[in-house]
């Protein structure tokens, strides 16, 4: 029987536990290939602020955290290894940080018990948790990505007999968001134009040219990488106009805009987190981390897009610790432990603003029927003399009347096809 305590019973019991091994986070980063420019700051947020929960706060509950950092190159097989090498290390919650790797291993730790946290990416249907009892993408997913990007498209004016042309990574991350754009282009009368461009992205001529003979009106990208920069000066070189170009929260980081300069002006990118460095936790991560020699990088990351996503994953995952220390009234917590800690975690603003970071995400409640959180997407835009992202459009909802019954019918398949039997314990 699960135990339910307070924070003062439990700040009790931690004081007279014996020293425990650490909180083992994994981080399964890519610091080399063609996507290294994207996982090297994710990681490195990603471990700069356990490195912070460490030195400022003696850990999580009293026991220190490790991240325990193995290289993938965002090649699923290296990434099975990966999980395979690490996983009898007291492996807590896995960030695999990319789709193929995360469809490997929702089969693999589903069975050893070990949560993973694919955060707005992954399998979308694992949003529905009494089919995907160990697998989380809370606040949001691709799904609520595309339907972000056609609601703020609809605020600015009609879109029904436009033409809106995908541009996506050919693997499975990039074909994640298509059943859902079909379905809202049957909803709002909108022509969707499929443009697939193969691994790792560098070539996209023909790409182009086919969006400069058919002229849509506007353009949503699902790449990473390469990729995403090669997408944005191509778009330049036919002189599409960079205030129709939109990209998923993976294709809006400084380094796809950088390489293109002023021409890059305007391009918009969707997220569900704040971007910036205007947030007290990173005067702590100075502190604490950079100026004591302790940063995973070289400290030149701080408030960049994908370091602060790193950060969001790092403090989700800290919270959900906390929160399973609080259930289960012990500070030395297993991996089915953390899981029911991801599985009640609650995030309010006021929660966020004692972390240092107010209005850096949505507020949302996890629980077993929504693994996938509020799907709220907001919209940013690069300034290219200034070299910043700004947040455009605040956190909105997404399209749950069209993406509900494809979480619904997906999660049913999987169900099906694995001998799954649906239900919240």
């Amino acid at each position: 029987m699960k135990m339910k305590l307070g924070t003062a019973a439990v700040a009790a019991v931690m004081a007279a536990s014996p020293v425990m091994a650490d909180l083992v986070f994994p981080s399964l980063s890519y610091r080399t290939g063609p996507y290294a420019a994207g996982g090297i700051p994710f990681a490195d947020g990603y471990a700069d602020y356990f490195n912070m929960l460490n030195a400022r706060d003696g850990g999580i509950g009293g026991v220190m955290t490790n991240v325990l950092e193995c290289e993938t190159g965002y090649n699923t097989e290296k990434g099975v290894e990966c999980y395979e090498s690490t996983k009898g290390e007291g492996a807590l919650v896995y960030q695999p940080l990319s789709t193929g790797i995360t469809y490997q291993l929702i089969p693999k730790a589903t069975a050893d018990g070990i949560p993973i946290h694919s955060m707005g990416y992954g399998r979308t249907s694992a949003a529905n948790g009494k089919v995907f009892s160990n697998v989380f993408n809370y606040p949001a997913n691709y799904w609520n990505g595309a339907s972000g990007a056609i609601n703020y498209l609809m605020e600015q004016g009609d879109i029904a007999g436009k033409k809106i042309a995908l541009v996506y990574h050919n693997s499975a991350y990039g074909k994640e968001p298509i059943r859902t754009l079909e379905e809202l282009s049957k909803k709002h009368g909108f022509e969707l134009v499929l443009l697939p461009v193969d691994h790792p992205g560098q070539e996209q001529k023909s790409q182009w040219l086919q969006i400069r003979r058919e002229k849509p009106d506007n353009v949503i990208m699902y790449g990473w990488g390469v990729m995403n920069q090669v997408a944005v000066q191509e778009a330049a070189n036919i002189r599409y106009d960079m205030e129709n170009f939109i990209g998923i929260w993976w294709s809006g980081s400084e380094n796809d805009v950088l390489p293109a300069g002023e021409k890059a002006n305007g391009y918009k990118a969707l997220t569900f987190h704040g971007v910036g460095n205007d947030f007290p936790v990173f005067a702590d991560i100075q502190k604490h981390v950079v100026d004591a020699g302790n940063a995973a990088g070289n400290g030149d990351q701080i408030g960049t897009v994908l370091y602060n996503r790193g950060l969001y994953a790092a403090m989700l995952a800290a919270e959900a610790a906390k929160t399973a220390q609080e259930i289960h009234g012990v500070a030395d917590i297993t991996p089915a432990m953390m899981r029911d800690g991801m599985e009640a975690l609650v995030i309010t603003e006021e929660k966020m603003a004692a972390l240092g970071l107010p209005g850096f995400g949505p507020e949302f409640n996890v629980s077993c029927e929504n693994h996938g959180g509020p799907g709220l997407v907001g919209m940013t835009q690069w300034d290219a003399s200034a070299k910043t992202w700004s947040l455009i459009n605040n956190f909105a909802p997404s399209d749950m009347d069209v993406i509900q019954p494809l979480i619904d019918e997906d999660s049913a398949a999987y169900a099906a096809e694995n001998n799954i039997e649906a239900s919240c314990n």
